[in-house]
């Protein structure tokens, strides 16, 4: 691929990892991460704070979004040229589509904080979107272990490439060590922590393309 034709998807690339850090830091240290295993407290944190909440939810929203359109921006390049592509992009693609479904549940979410008798059905709906935001890591780490091997990169970046998906792996793996009580806090840190060099390597290839 030519720098020209390059910079577009670098910029994606770029645009949706920004929004999600920036969501992510957002999130965090305001106590926002809507977990499931306390869907009382979770409920009076989006009262509490619901423009940070929607503000955060814009940001992920964005970035989601930016990352599907880069995925179907590199099918789309690569067609004709390197068919092989057509994988890590469907899968980046489809990472974002699970993202913005994720996203979704944690928009009802801020409906249903209004409700005071709406802890049942809130629960259910964070649940579902914690899985949804499980399994669009797991597609975002397939695919880079995909783009890892058919991407043309050079060595060492496909070495890295693989040991950031194994991390990815390792953080989509995590939740399921939790058995039926679920992921709590500390535990979703450990698998933010766990997916940060998938995001990092895709921030490097984001900028091998931009410049």
């Amino acid at each position: 691929m030519n720098e020209e034709r390059n910079r577009p998807l670098g910029a994606l690339l770029a645009a949706a990892i920004v929004l999600m850090v920036a969501g992510a830091a957002i999130v965090v240290p305001a106590g926002l991460t809507l977990n499931p295993a306390d869907t009382a407290a979770t409920l009076a944190a989006v009262r509490a704070r619901p423009g940070l909440h929607l503000l955060e939810l814009g940001l992920d929203v964005l970035g989601w979004l930016a990352l599907t359109t880069a995925g179907l921006a590199l099918a789309a390049r690569e067609l004709r040229v390197r068919p092989g592509v057509l994988v890590p992009a469907g899968l980046l693609a489809l990472a974002g589509a699970a993202g913005l479904l994720h996203d979704a549940g944690n928009l009802a979410v801020t409906q249903l904080a209004a409700a005071p008798d709406a802890v049942p059905a809130a629960q259910a709906v964070l649940l579902t979107a914690k899985w949804s935001v499980n399994l669009a890591g797991l597609l975002w780490t397939a695919a880079t272990a995909a783009a890892a091997l058919v991407l043309p990169l050079p060595e060492v970046l496909r070495r890295i490439g693989a040991a950031a998906a194994v991390s990815g792996l390792a953080a989509v793996v995590l939740p399921w060590t939790a058995g039926t009580a679920g992921p709590g806090p500390a535990l979703e840190q450990v698998g933010y922590a766990l997916h940060l060099p998938v995001l990092a390597w895709w921030a490097v290839l984001a900028w091998r393309w931009l410049r």
